[in-house]
This record gives C-alpha cells, structure tokens and sequence, in this order.
C-alpha cells in the first residue's frame, strides 16, 4: 500500500476510533463482585495423560506372536494385517491401507501392507508415531544355524504393542492434537551390502505419501522397546535431523522416571524407517530404539535370533516407552 495520505480514511479513523477502544475495552474485561473491571485470561485447560497400561500392550505383542513369524507373503503376515485392522476398528478409529508389491534385494516380490489410522484427524497442529509390522524371513544373527525363522517378538512386536495401547487411550480420551499412526510393512527383509534394501515399506510410504503437503511437527518411530533392561540412546541420525525433539522425550522420559530407560548418551546411527521419514518425506522423525555397548551389533543379544520371543519382553520397558509417549503427546 503506498504511504500516501488518504483524507478519507483519515477521517474515519479520527471518528471511529475512540468508539472501537471503548468497546474493546469493554469486550475483554468484565465486573466482579466489587464493581471492579478485571481482564479475563484465556486458560487452556491441559489434559492430563491417561495411565499406559502394560498388561495390555504385553497382550497385543503375544497376540502377534501367536501368528507365527510375520514374514511377508506368508499367511501369518496376511492373518496379522487383518488382526491390526480389526483391533484399530475396534477403538473406532478409521484405518487407511497402503497395498501392492514390493521388490527385495534379491528379486523376490513381497506383497505388503503400510497400516494408517489417526486420533483427532481434523487437527490442524499433529504428530506421527510409527513402528513396522513385519519381521525378518531369518536368524541371521544366530551362531549356528542362521536359517530359521523367528518370533520377532521385540524387533517388530513390541512398537506395535505399544501404539496399538496407545490408540486404545488416545480413542478414548482425546488428546488436544492429531496423533498419526503408522505401521510400516517389509522393514526387515534386506541385506546390509544392499544400500536401501532394508524399510522398503516407508520408503514407499514417503514416496507415496497418502496426502499432499503432509507436514506434522515431528514423529518419533519406536523398534526394539520391549526387552527387559532395555536402554535407549539419543541416535545419530535422530540427532542430527531432530535433536529438538529427541530432547523433548528424553526430559519427559527423565521426568517421569525413566532415566534408567532413556540414557543421555548419543549413539550410533542406524538406518531405519526414520531416515526415509526424514530424507524422502521431510518429516523430522526420531528413533527411540534398544541400544546395547555390550554387542557387537549394539542392539541387543536376541536381535535377529531365535531368543527373540516373549521371554524377555518385560512390561516395566513397555511401560517406560508408552508412558513416555502418552506425556509427550499430551503436552502438546
């Protein structure tokens, strides 16, 4: 607009004025009982977060395991798609698919399902929470025999057990933003000589993206969270696209107890789903993820062997991680 005086303008102004700062005075202030004008404040009543249940989250991840190994293109995978469905319909949440087929590193065409479902999804202001479904076809990690299968009871199990308690709550007492949910397929079949083979499923989803301009605050991925004794470091490649919000969880974890959990110490980078959130999508994601110095892997021991089976799911770790979550949203 140029700076030139406008007599017209002016004028109303010097008119109107006075008139609109008497009735904005009188808009936001009030009497009390002694004649007296106060400003009213507006307070935005907090939501407290609900109390994560570890008993149910233990069940879905033995619910999982009951399946067999969820390996894609087998019926246990399939049986398991429809189980996570019906279970996220049952909190009255819609549940959204992304279906087709996948290529591996070595050829083979994996048939798979990205689950999507969302708390509060009209919300302006959200967040993303995500784990993948799947588990890997063998137990490359095992001394001997590097060719069976395995429950995958951690190491894809319990994410999934901690989210699906999650939307149970969340359905019931809605928190004041939009919480996504995303349940990545065919994270675990590649080979580490393979660059990019490994998390086929969100880099199809951040590829594909379900919809345009789909920007949360942040997501934060959560794998390997149910061992007993489990700590989670601050990891590379979290630190580097998302330090802000991994020091948000860790201070919530600190502050409610779970420092025994939620260690102050940075670790190695790892490449999971995060990294594709964050390098195709542009959605600054977190891992929080089992770290272990005594490994030579640094996850821990049962990681990719037969040991990882309901045996050493622990509910203190599953309710460290969910309580944790279930504070961070509700802060929001």
């Amino acid at each position: 607009m140029s700076k030139m005086a406008l007599p017209g303008i002016m004028k109303s102004r010097s008119l109107i004025g006075p008139f609109v700062l008497i009735l904005s005075l009188c808009s936001c202030s009030s009497p009390d009982q002694s004649g007296q004008f106060n400003r009213k404040e507006a307070i935005v009543k907090k939501i407290p977060a609900p109390n994560f249940n570890a008993d149910s989250a233990y069940q879905y991840i033995k619910d999982q395991v009951n399946f067999g190994p969820r390996i894609p293109n087998t019926a246990a995978h399939d049986s398991c798609a429809i189980y996570l469905i019906k279970k996220l319909n049952s909190y009255n949440l819609e549940v959204k698919t992304q279906k087709g087929e996948l290529e591996a590193y070595n050829g083979t065409k994996l048939n798979f399902t990205n689950i999507i479902t969302s708390v509060n999804p009209e919300a302006k202001n959200k967040i993303m929470l995500c784990a993948h479904w799947d588990t890997r076809p063998y137990a490359d990690q095992e001394p001997l025999i590097k060719t069976n299968s395995f429950d995958g009871a951690s190491d894809g199990g319990s994410g999934v057990g901690v989210l699906l308690e999650m939307a149970r709550l969340m359905s019931k007492n809605k928190p004041r933003i939009g919480v996504d949910l995303i349940f990545f397929d065919i994270e675990d079949y590649g080979h580490a000589n393979v660059p990019d083979s490994y998390c086929l499923g969100s880099q199809y989803w951040a590829k594909s993206p379900m919809q345009k301009n789909y920007y949360p605050k942040y997501g934060v991925l959560i794998d390997m969270v149910g061992a007993k004794n489990a700590t989670f470091g601050m990891e590379g490649y979290s630190m580097q696209f998302a330090p802000h919000v991994v020091n948000k969880v860790w201070k919530i974890a600190a502050k409610a107890g779970f420092s025994d959990h939620f260690i102050f110490k940075r670790t190695n980078a790892t490449i999971d789903d995060h990294y594709y959130v964050n390098t195709i999508a542009n959605v600054p994601c977190i891992d929080i993820i089992q770290y272990d110095p005594t490994t030579k892997s640094g996850f821990g021991s049962y990681w990719h062997t037969t040991k990882d089976n309901m045996d050493i799911i622990d509910k203190s770790t599953l309710k460290a991680v969910g309580q944790t979550l279930l504070e961070l949203v509700y802060a929001e």
